[in-house]
């Protein structure tokens, strides 16, 4: 299996890194350059296809920080320690001899310039160490500001700073700095940590994603209210009857608890069965057939039972927002999909017309992926989906996918864990 990892970093970094980066079978490096570190916001969307992410400065990390966190997309930062600093001012000894006497040194963690000190013999001279707080990063002027003004009251003749834009903005002021340069070494080790995550990502074992779902008569506290316990003991014996047979479909096992709701937990079988039924989901219409009453499924995905419980209470929840039957599911990263069973129309020529003149694919890719769509009720897709409907390979299905992309006919809607081996899979969503 060959991994890919996504690099960002400016320009002159990008090609610092290409020219000694050693070239391996199982890894792919995909390379995203920018001008200013706030531009990750938006390259971040287009390394869907990756294993992991790796940022070469602090704050670009820090603007997208939140979005990694909340899809729990694997990252690392390249560390600025002790080493980067001596590194740093080694260089900075060779070409301005004088300037290491007063100097003004900005990092996250002051404790590595200590380090840095203590190894380079600066306790004799004038450093000055700015240690900032991450929520400094969005506030850049703060970090100028403090340099700009031990500048001005003449007690510093050079800056060493950890951020790019910060020795920029000095520089334009006429302020003498220089941006700390990561060694070669750091960003060898940096490169060969971010492997060792991606081949030891919990979504590379054979653990099978758990599946539960919770099914309940629909309004059941206003039947509870209206009459006796004896008016609602059959149809709750029906839908466990109705569950239990799903329950031997899919081997899923089935129990109730005592709010009177049908728990199933299952894995594989039970996502196939719904993933091949989107548009016209058996088991709600049975459920609704046998007792001529609405009925509320909600389904959680996940890799841990509790989390998956956690998930299908939120898609019941969801359920309550209208009268008729309804069924939900609700994945790990607690995107809704839905409502199954429920046929969702789209605009075919609409689409149609897009494929051919935005997207440009040809007239049977195009009449395969209408079809395609079709089948899937116009629910969310990966790469993977695509791969299986057209019978091609990976590759193929993801330049397919980039293709439909380009031309704005798809979105990102989210991601899912497999419930087989791999890596989260991207989903993708009609851009309508």
């Amino acid at each position: 299996m060959k991994y890919k990892i996504a690099i960002f970093g400016s320009q002159p970094f990008i090609e610092r890194i290409k020219f000694f980066i050693e070239i391996k079978k199982d890894v792919e490096f995909v390379y995203f350059p920018y001008s200013k570190a706030e531009d990750v916001k938006d390259l971040i969307e287009q390394a869907f296809l990756c294993d992991i992410y790796v940022f070469s400065e602090l704050p670009a990390y820090i603007y997208v920080k939140h979005k990694l966190n909340k899809k729990r997309l694997p990252s690392l930062l390249m560390s600025i320690d002790a080493y980067t600093i001596v590194t740093s001012l080694f260089r900075l000894y060779q070409n301005r001899v004088n300037e290491l006497d007063r100097i003004s040194i900005d990092m996250l963690n002051d404790q590595q310039v200590m380090n840095a000190m203590s190894e380079f013999t600066l306790s004799d001279k004038e450093v000055y160490i700015y240690s900032f707080e991450e929520q400094d990063i969005t506030m850049l002027d703060k970090i100028v500001n403090h340099h700009e003004q031990l500048w001005k009251q003449g007690k510093i003749d050079y800056v060493l700073t950890s951020i790019k834009e910060v020795a920029a903005c000095l520089n334009d002021k006429g302020i003498p700095a220089s941006c700390m340069v990561i060694p070669k070494l750091n960003i060898e080790n940096t490169l060969k940590e971010a492997k060792k995550i991606v081949q030891l990502n919990p979504y590379q074992s054979n653990t099978a994603q758990i599946v539960v779902g919770f099914i309940r008569l629909k309004n059941k506290c206003d039947l509870e209210t209206e009459h006796d316990s004896r008016f609602i003991a059959k149809p709750l014996q029906q839908l466990h009857q109705l569950v239990e047979e799903f329950g031997k479909q899919t081997s899923a096992t089935v129990i109730q608890n005592h709010e009177n709701q049908i728990i199933l937990i299952g894995t594989k079988s039970v996502l196939e069965n719904i993933q091949n039924h989107y548009r016209d989901f058996p088991l709600l219409h049975t459920v609704e057939r046998e007792l001529q009453r609405p009925v509320d499924i909600g389904f959680g995905l996940a890799l841990t039972a509790m989390e998956a419980e956690q998930n299908a209470k939120l898609a019941l929840e969801i359920c309550d927002s209208t009268l008729d039957s309804r069924c939900y599911i609700v994945n790990e990263r607690q995107d809704i999909i839905g409502p199954i069973g429920i046929e969702k129309a789209f605009d075919k020529s609409k689409l149609y017309q897009s494929l051919i003149h935005k997207a440009r694919l040809n007239n049977e890719l195009s009449y395969n992926f209408i079809n395609f769509i079709s089948k899937r009720n116009n629910e969310p897709f990966s790469s993977h989906d695509i791969a299986s409907h057209y019978k091609v390979t990976k590759r193929s299905a993801e330049r397919t996918i980039n293709k439909l992309l380009s031309g704005e006919v798809i979105k990102v809607a989210g991601e899912e864990k497999p419930y087989l081996k791999g890596r989260p899979r991207k989903l993708f969503k009609l851009n309508q």
